[in-house]
């Protein structure tokens, strides 16, 4: 597939792999009824404490989890330690548990072994996988599949964007809104059809303006956190951006100090309860100078941002973060190439998690 320019050049597989995030998310669905009986199996269980672990994106992606289960199951959920029992050999009770491993290629060695051990330790297990005939899956007691597909660019795209709609599906069986849920990603598919080829084209022109910058924060806060989790590392493996995710609150807390003119701050607004915090962090930013980018479902709302890059508003809450990354994701296609680098094949880095 070309760019928009007409040409196939750097980063044309990255930004193929963000236009396949629609069809990812209905492939997601086809499974839908796997999700529906590993979430009855889990309550048959007893849990109420989800563990998630993950590297890179799939810990992102586990940042949505805790509130997705949080808000959704009324479950309380973290983001748990690999090292506590794979390194440090802690013997913890994981009885009255659910774990859940997440890695895209399934072979990332510390977390299948994350998982043996709290298979061991008394936890109800699951793999969150993009290739269920895996190490990890093997291990695992029950095997949800991501369906991405092939993904080759180095940044995963469309592996994060399934990992957070299948943490959101499952958590919504868990309590039992699954076919409300399962409804609304078809919905937001449709929208992200219109959305990506519409955000194209602004981010490429943004992208010039940002040639030069090496560092920036990400603001997010609630869900959103997860979102500001992945663009920084989008910025960081693609565009050799310094770029560091802040929770709006986090900004006031001494971060605030670093900023100046040649700081830009991207912010992630939606509309639920955290917007009035993150446009407060706003407001410090502008007070600043530096530079404000504003995404998300109520970008408009954040006054004096100097580039505004809104997403429409989906059925449900939980299913923004789901739109809200795509801005950031094409925006890192778009300032890699401005810069004169490759986003498929950032330097130094290889693609562990490979797409079966």
């Amino acid at each position: 597939m070309s760019s928009p320019d007409g040409q196939r050049g750097p980063g044309a597989t990255f930004l193929d792999e963000i236009r396949e995030q629609p069809r990812a998310l209905l492939a997601l669905l086809e499974h839908d009824a796997e999700f529906a009986r590993v979430a009855a199996a889990a309550r048959d269980r007893g849990s109420s404490l989800l563990r998630m672990v993950g590297h890179g994106s799939s810990d992102n992606a586990a940042s949505y989890g805790v509130y997705a289960f949080g808000l959704l199951a009324r479950w309380t959920a973290l983001r748990d330690s690999i090292s506590l029992t794979t390194y440090y050999g802690s013997k913890l009770d994981m009885s009255g548990s659910t774990a859940i491993a997440l890695s895209q290629s399934g072979r990332t060695p510390d977390v299948v072994e994350y998982l043996q051990n709290a298979r061991r330790a008394g936890a109800f297990t699951i793999a969150l996988t993009n290739n269920p005939s895996s190490e990890l899956a093997r291990e695992a007691e029950a095997v949800l599949p991501l369906s991405a597909g092939p993904e080759l660019a180095v940044a995963a795209t469309k592996t994060y964007l399934n990992t957070v709609a299948a943490l959101g599906l499952l958590a919504a069986h868990v309590a039992g809104e699954g076919g409300s849920f399962a409804d609304g990603l078809r919905v937001v598919a449709a929208q992200l059809e219109q959305l990506i080829p519409t955000l194209e084209q602004r981010v490429s022109e943004l992208a010039n303006a940002f040639a030069f910058v090496g560092r920036m924060f990400v603001i997010g806060r609630g869900p959103e956190f997860a979102t500001a989790r992945e663009i920084a590392l989008k910025l960081l493996e693609t565009c050799r951006i310094a770029a560091e995710p802040l929770t709006a609150t986090d900004l006031a807390h001494g971060p605030v100090a670093a900023l100046d003119s040649l700081f830009p701050v991207w912010t992630i607004a939606s509309d639920d309860e955290m917007l009035p915090a993150v446009q407060e962090a706003a407001a410090r930013v502008r007070e600043t100078g530096a530079t404000l980018v504003a995404s998300g479902t109520a970008a408009e709302s954040l006054e004096g941002a100097d580039y505004v890059l809104p997403v429409p508003i989906p059925p449900l809450p939980l299913l923004t973060p789901i739109l809200s990354i795509v801005p950031g994701q094409l925006f890192a296609w778009a300032l890699a190439r401005a810069k004169g680098l490759d986003p498929d094949s950032p330097a130094g880095l290889s693609k562990v998690t490979l797409a079966l």
